[in-house]
């Protein structure tokens, strides 16, 4: 057998052996495809805008998106059972634990937020904020929605973005 048949023969074990394994094949999900929607009024308080989402594929449990919170915005109180983790990428926004003080939050801030711990996140008052949210499911669950968090709560004093 020539060189050029021993070449052509490979590729055609490397292309059939390709497609005989989808799973191991790389997804690409592109940015005209996403389409945004509006957060649902039982889950947030203002304008909030649910982007770029994505959940990987079994044995995989990780998902999330883009948030986007116009100024006062918020999400309700809420636990995640894996836990939670946030990565600002412009705006200025808040995170609050349950009992805990608000803390500002701002572009390149990565938040984690522990597995079963009761919490909100939003914009400032002042300025909008977008983060990318990634959760891992447990049981099919990523979520778990409580109520909304109240003015006088979101209100409270808050320190500088950074601290």
């Amino acid at each position: 057998m020539n060189t050029k048949s021993l070449i052509t023969a490979a590729m055609a074990l490397g292309a059939s052996t390709a497609f005989a394994e989808p799973e191991r094949a790389v997804s690409v999900t592109r940015a005209s495809s996403q389409v945004a929607t509006a957060g649902a009024p039982e889950y947030f308080t203002g304008s909030v805008k649910v982007q770029s989402r994505f959940q990987a594929n079994s044995p995989a449990r990780v998902g999330g998106g883009l948030v986007s919170f116009e100024p006062a915005a918020r999400t309700a109180w809420h636990t995640h059972p894996l836990g939670q983790t946030l990565i600002v990428t412009e705006g200025a926004g808040l995170v609050q634990h349950w009992e805990g003080d608000i803390q500002k939050i701002g572009p390149g801030d990565v938040v984690w937020i522990p597995p079963g711990v009761k919490h909100w996140h939003g914009a400032t008052s002042e300025s909008g904020m977008s983060h990318i949210a990634i959760a891992e499911s447990l049981d099919g669950k990523t979520v778990d929605w409580m109520e909304h968090v109240s003015d006088e709560q979101y209100g409270q004093k808050h320190g500088d973005v950074g601290e």
